[in-house]
Parts: structure tokens; C-alpha cells; sequence
């Protein structure tokens, strides 16, 4: 059991984190407004286990991406800017499938998304690969890898050589019906993988897509029930709450300023990855992830130029 008052104790290992998914290009509207009004819209690098990679490098931890891009411009782009980012693209890897794009409409809430995919679900199990989650203190994924074959085997695989050699295992449980194919049932592929797992933070929205309207009290106890062992479930403004099993806390929000809640989740996951690894409490680690999140909110895109974890730290008083 994860106590909320303890540190996480890790390995020594080169990799602090290994995120392992999809990088692909967001399209956010430059108006607030649905997609049958907009005209204009601006490319980011987007992708959520990407974000966080990148996240995670700027606030002061290393990290590795596994995704697949298409041979194409988008995808020469978004490689460079992991380079940018100062991220060894050794496991990005490169096929004949065009680079997977999702449209969003700006927004303060809940972003709108629609989806292209092409490459991203063709991420093999390679060597490299292999040799990235033994050398890796935390591998995280989502549901978008999970969604469609081939990349949801590598996953499984992931998985299987994270557990045989004590990695910390989170997944972010984001499921969208829209990136299933029609006929799979989605919802308990999903829910079969929290056993597999330690930690889960699904987002109010997540929760309800699984299993429907209930209180943020018992949809938490439904994650537990199906074998995750810690689950941080976020609430937008209204901040978070989590529970090991045991005990159940609830945490404010440290947001003030929102311009854009594109990338607001995987800026929390990001600010408490860099804050487990560096030695905080699990209870440290929600409020500086918070923290991070709450900083990203002030612009627009799923990543911006975060600072360190310590200056973020600093700058809420912290």
C-alpha cells in the first residue's frame, strides 16, 4: 500500500521516466468557440505521454518517449522539437503511416477534440525499447496506445517487463470512446488494466465515460475495486481527490489565471513524477503537481517552458 505520508523508494537507474504512446500534432482554434466557427488554428506539439516527457525534462528529471511518427514534415517536426527539449528520440520510431493529429477547440473547460490517427499505432516492441523499461524508474502510458492493435500488444509487453524488473507502473486512464473502433468494448479492456498497474489518475470526465454519473467518493473506490492501488482522481477546479485504500484525502486547486486547459492533466502527472523521483512525499507530490498544472493553465498548448520544479515550487509558496 502506497502510504499518502511516504516517500517512493526507486532503484538507481539511468532513466528517471519513460513515457510510452503517441506524439502527434495539436491543432487548437485560436477562438473560443466549437469547430463549425473556426477558421484559424495553431500547430503545438502535442501527444499526452509526450508532454510529459518534455514536462518532466525542463522541471528537472530525465526522460525517454516510445511513440512512432509518420516520414513526413509533421512528424521531422515534432522530432525536432524533443531534440529541443534535450530528449534522446532513440525509441521514437519512424514508419510508412502518416503522423496522427488531433483538432481542439480552445477552451477553459473541457477541450473539444477530434481525431486523425496514422502512425502512432504502429509503436513495435523493439530491443531499444526493451532496454528502456529495465533501465527506467517509472514507465506511464494512457489509453490512446491501449485503443488499437498493434501498439496495444507493445504495451502489454511493457507492462509485463515493467513488473518483472520493479518499475513503477501509472496509467492514465483517459478513455474516449472516439478512439476505439466501433464493435470493441473499450470500457473493460480498460478497466482489466488497473490491476496491472500501481498508480491511476483519471480525470471527473474519465470516471464518468467508465462508469457513469456517481460521487467522486465512490467512482474513486471503483478504480480500487478493480485492482489499482492508488488513485488520484483530478476535479478541474475543484482540485483532487485520492485515495490508496485506506485513506482518502481531498486537494484544492492552486490554479488562478486560466487561459487554456489543453495539457492541464499531463501537467499535473509531470509535477508529481519530478517530484517523487527528486524524494517528496506522495502528499508533497499532488500539491506540486498542482503546482505545475497551475502554471501551465496561464497559456495556451499542452506544454510551454515550464522552469524548474524548485522555482515552480517557490513561486506558490511552496
Amino acid at each position: 500500500m502506497y502510504k499518502l505520508d511516504d516517500k517512493i523508494n526507486f532503484q538507481n537507474k539511468r532513466n528517471d521516466i519513460l513515457t510510452v504512446g503517441e506524439i502527434l500534432i495539436d491543432m487548437i482554434s485560436t477562438d473560443y468557440d466549437d469547430h463549425s466557427k473556426c477558421n484559424t488554428y495553431q500547430k503545438f506539439f502535442g501527444g499526452s505521454p509526450s508532454n510529459i516527457a518534455v514536462n518532466v525534462s525542463r522541471l528537472g528529471i530525465h526522460s525517454l518517449v516510445a511513440s512512432a511518427l509518420g516520414k513526413d514534415g509533421m512528424g521531422v517536426f515534432l522530432t525536432n522539437q524533443l531534440q529541443l527539449a534535450g530528449i534522446d528520440t532513440k525509441c521514437v520510431q519512424k514508419v510508412d503511416y502518416s503522423t496522427s493529429m488531433v483538432v481542439v477547440s480552445k477552451s477553459k473547460s473541457t477541450p473539444t477534440p477530434i481525431f486523425y490517427r496514422g502512425a502512432d499505432y504502429y509503436l513495435a516492441y523493439t530491443p531499444e525499447l526493451e532496454e528502456a523499461v529495465d533501465n527506467s524508474k517509472i514507465v506511464h502510458f494512457s489509453c490512446w496506445p491501449i485503443s488499437m492493435k498493434p501498439v496495444r500488444h507493445t504495451i502489454e509487453k511493457v507492462i509485463e517487463r515493467a513488473r518483472e524488473n520493479n518499475v513503477l507502473v501509472c496509467f492514465d486512464p483517459n478513455y474516449h470512446p472516439k478512439i476505439w473502433h466501433k464493435g470493441e468494448d473499450g470500457v473493460e479492456y480498460v478497466k482489466s488494466m488497473f490491476k496491472k498497474v500501481d498508480i491511476v489518475k483519471p480525470s471527473e470526465d474519465d470516471a464518468e465515460r467508465l462508469f457513469g454519473k456517481d460521487t467522486h467518493e465512490n467512482q474513486v473506490e471503483k478504480f480500487l475495486k478493480f485492482g489499482a492501488k492508488l488513485v488520484i482522481m483530478t476535479l478541474g477546479k475543484d482540485g483532487a481527490i485520492v485515495s490508496n485504500g485506506k485513506e482518502i484525502i481531498k486537494l484544492n486547486t492552486l490554479a488562478t489565471d486560466v487561459i487554456d486547459t489543453t495539457g492541464a492533466g499531463d501537467a499535473f502527472w509531470s509535477g508529481f513524477y519530478a517530484a517523487v523521483v527528486k524524494g517528496y512525499t506522495l502528499r508533497e507530490a499532488f500539491t506540486l503537481g498542482f503546482a505545475v498544472s497551475a502554471y501551465k493553465l496561464k497559456y495556451t498548448g499542452a506544454i510551454v517552458a515550464l522552469p524548474k520544479l524548485e522555482v515552480i515550487k517557490n513561486m506558490y509558496g511552496l
